[in-house]
């Protein structure tokens, strides 16, 4: 049975769909990033990067949210579009731009608009302005086709809403009327009964809410410690 660390943030939600889309018996391990979970040796012994998701599937252990999606849509032959080199080039395009734009622009976004101790004009702007960027392109694509991949529900859309369905968090409510295609994808996903059942794995656990100083030095390490 596949080990799922997690959390309730976008990129272990993602993951969390994708394993009940996929029906794989998994068993879901708590770490609770505000209590610092992530720093423990038994944990960094699986993510050395200290980060929230990853897998142990027997003898292969995966972290990196979009590793693991591609891992088990390999794993399972499924939510994959057509061996061809074409549609190959197009997956790895597409999964490859939300995992080195949309997620960490969109997490940036969060960071300095919800929780930085000061206000960053430069920075809030900077990052809202890539965040908004970002899901401009995935909407205009999606104006055109039903998903990232044309006509196929794969691992993209599934990277896609993990993140896209807070963009009221990222950027505000009101820039859903910006992306009217996205909003249509997030929220048929949203629909699924894969979704509804991923969303609710975090409610089985207790995780801490208060973002004291404990949760701040758990997630924000550069708050507590000067880089030389």
């Amino acid at each position: 049975m596949i080990k799922f660390y997690y959390s309730g943030a976008p990129n272990p939600m993602k993951v969390a769909l994708m394993l009940e889309e996929t029906g794989l018996p998994y068993e879901a391990v708590p770490v609770d990033t505000r209590k610092g979970d992530q720093h423990k040796p038994e944990y960094l012994a699986i993510n050395p990067n200290a980060k929230v998701p990853a897998i142990v599937d027997g003898d292969a252990t995966v972290f990196d949210s979009n590793a693991i999606l591609l891992y088990l849509a390999e794993k399972t032959g499924k939510f994959l579009p057509a061996d061809t080199p074409k549609a190959r080039g197009e997956l790895l395009s597409w999964l490859m731009f939300v995992a080195s734009g949309v997620g960490p622009f969109s997490g940036q976004s969060v960071h300095f608009r919800n929780y930085a101790p000061e206000k960053n004009e430069y920075a809030i702007n900077r990052y809202m302005y890539e965040t908004q960027r970002h899901y401009a392109i995935l909407d205009a694509r999606l104006a055109k086709q039903k998903y990232v991949l044309r006509d196929i529900y794969t691992i993209v859309d599934m990277g896609v809403w993990g993140w896209a369905r807070l963009i009221p968090n990222a950027l505000g409510a009101e820039y859903w009327a910006k992306f009217p295609n996205l909003k249509r994808l997030v929220d048929e996903i949203s629909a699924r009964p894969a979704a509804v059942r991923a969303l609710a794995i975090k409610d089985k656990h207790k995780f801490k809410t208060e973002f004291d100083d404990e949760a701040k030095k758990a997630m924000f390490g550069h708050m507590s410690v000067k880089v030389a």
